[in-house]
């Protein structure tokens, strides 16, 4: 009996000792481990007070991970630390969907966001007990079964000492009624974190490989799954078939992979992207190559690539190690808006333009992270999603940009439409800017459930002239719900460019290469060139000085048909004059930069 009791004695001091140190600290809790809970971690069983609230075996029916540019009807922060910039989310947010505030005094949270001049009743208080800010990591995910049909919450047990942070899931089951299944029960239990995970909504998922050393034996957390344990778990509980994972990275003392890269759809991937050889820059190529080499998207295609530089420490040139770990690829959708981290408009401007590029029609929204990064913390770790209850599901591969020319004169859109409903009717809409615009019914294809399609009818030009076409889908359910894809359309669309069958000999070789403005220009930083191609073509891209001596030659080789974006570091140039020269066997391109 006397064991028992200091037994229990044990475990009431460490509880007690966990609660006086989360309520003091919890305003400054960082992403990582602090000093005290690395000492805390012998003796946490990663448990959850071993008892579950929700369901602790799998979902019955076939499940389907939401990826984050799908429909939502709330976002979820936790009112603690940085304030001032869950404020401006809240701000933004409350015109997309509901916005969900943990906290602990409503009045005090509504008072801060009154005198910023946020009045809404598209917020809901939710007042339950939390150790931190970073919600990402401990909040549930959102997975549908059969697809599109009934949505539910899934949590796996949070890899940190922040028992009270590890039951908001079931404060969110039972506020939304969502039904949660916890995979935190041998010998169903992962230990996980919400910033290592990302879907592409159709069975795939990417993780580093902290999922894997977390969950072995000897990682610290009382596990010993292996790797085939863990994917057989994600397919239950997730409906991943496909989980990707990257090896973990030098300076990224947490490896979560949102801090370096960001699904933007099912087949585009932003990358982070640093100076040659510098913080994890080589280990993030490497592990981008292994991806491309070993693995093509849900579409049966490479996936495309998109390069976000990362930022220095403000006024240095310092990165990871020596600075805090600055990023871009940090961001959350929020239906039609994006928002992501900035930090300093040397580089934010360089972002701002290639996210608005990649997401057309997005209102993408820059916020002042200077004051969560040293937390190793930025948007979308403090932020989470409750996703749409009533979703309609549309998936599509837009057209990419013909150089060849079709073999008919048009272009087939195939696209998978989804709705637990049925589906009443499905559109095509296209147009040439400032010649044509028209729209089509898409019909069901017969025998493959779920898709339809509708032919895009190609302009017969002149020889040698390009026409390039917008489009986009547009879907109502028989329960009269409706969805567009893009989710911005019609002012975001997808685009391509097509040419004549046969008059791609004639077209002029002195205007197939275009060089857009170098920005910025003035330059004092990474500098961003952009070039357009009619089709394929060799190029060398090289940098002269003012009285033309080269001094560095940028690229060299095939440049592919459609628009892509090449870097320098002006810090690594002298203050001055310079130019920009594009060579190809019969034309040269020449711009003026000013580096400052």
């Amino acid at each position: 009996m006397k064991k028992t009791n200091t037994y229990f004695s044990k475990i009431f001091s460490f509880l007690l000792i966990i609660t006086l140190y989360n309520q003091a600290n919890a305003q400054f809790l960082p992403k990582g481990l602090t000093s005290e809970e690395k000492l805390m971690m012998k003796d946490y069983y990663f448990n959850n007070q071993n008892n579950t609230k929700g369901y602790n075996y799998p979902p019955v029916s076939k499940v389907r991970s939401a990826a984050e540019w799908e429909e939502i009807d709330g976002l979820i922060i936790t009112w603690t630390s940085y304030t001032s910039v869950l404020t401006q989310i809240v701000k933004k947010a409350v015109n997309e969907c509901k916005v969900y505030i943990v906290c602990s005094d409503s009045t005090a949270v509504k008072g801060i966001l009154n005198n910023s001049g946020v009045y809404s009743n598209n917020i809901k208080y939710v007042i339950a007990p939390y150790n931190s800010v970073w919600v990402r990591d401990y909040s549930a995910n959102n997975v549908y079964t059969n697809e599109v049909d009934s949505l539910l919450l899934v949590d796996w047990t949070y890899n940190r000492p922040r028992p009270k942070d590890d039951t908001l899931a079931r404060t969110m089951s039972k506020i939304t009624g969502l039904p949660l299944y916890e995979i935190n029960q041998i010998p169903n239990k992962i230990v996980a974190t919400g910033g290592n995970f990302m879907s592409d909504g159709l069975g795939t998922a990417f993780s580093s490989k902290l999922i894997l050393n977390e969950n072995a034996t000897g990682g610290g957390y009382n596990q010993n799954l292996t790797e085939s344990d863990i994917d057989t778990l994600a397919k239950k509980y997730l409906g991943i078939d496909r989980y990707i994972k990257f090896n973990n990275l030098p300076y990224d003392g947490i490896h979560h992979i949102d801090m370096h890269m960001k699904l933007l759809d099912e087949e585009t991937i932003l990358i982070g992207q640093y100076p040659t050889g510098t913080a994890d820059g080589p280990q993030i190529e490497a592990n981008l190559q292994y991806l491309l080499a070993t693995h093509n998207s849900v579409f049966g295609t490479p996936y495309k690539v998109i390069r976000m530089p990362m930022p220095p420490e403000s006024g240095t040139t310092n990165y990871p190690p020596n600075s805090d770990y600055l990023t871009y690829t940090n961001g959350v959708f929020v239906n039609k808006t994006f928002l992501y981290p900035t930090y300093y408009a040397q580089y934010d401007s360089i972002a701002q333009r290639i996210y608005e590029q990649a997401l057309p029609g997005y209102n993408v929204v820059g916020i002042n992270c200077n004051s969560t990064i040293s937390a190793s913390g930025a948007i979308h770790c403090i932020t989470h999603c409750i996703a749409s209850s009533d979703p309609l599901l549309i998936v599509h591969q837009p057209i990419a940009d013909t150089i060849n020319g079709f073999s008919q004169p048009y272009a087939e859109i195939k696209v998978y439409i989804k709705h637990r409903s049925g589906i009443e009717q499905a559109k095509l809409f296209y147009s040439i800017p400032g010649m044509l615009s028209d729209s089509v019914i898409m019909q069901p294809i017969s025998g493959q459930p779920d898709y339809y399609s509708a032919n895009l009818p190609f302009l017969m030009p002149t020889k040698g002239i390009y026409f390039p076409y917008e489009y986009y889908i547009t879907a109502k359910a028989n329960s009269g719900k409706a969805q567009k894809r893009p989710i911005t359309a019609p002012a975001g669309f997808y685009k391509f460019v097509v040419n004549t069958p046969g008059s791609i000999d004639e077209i002029s070789e002195n205007n197939i290469l275009n060089l857009g403005d170098i920005y910025p220009n003035p330059a004092s930083a990474i500098t961003c060139i952009p070039v357009e191609c009619k089709k394929e073509i060799n190029a060398a891209i090289e940098l002269y000085d003012i009285i033309g001596k080269k001094i560095k030659t940028i690229y060299d080789g095939n440049i592919p048909a459609g628009n892509r974006n090449f870097f320098i570091n002006a810090t690594e140039y002298s203050k001055g004059v310079y130019f920009v020269k594009i060579n190809t066997k019969n034309q040269i391109v020449t711009q003026k930069l000013t580096i400052k």
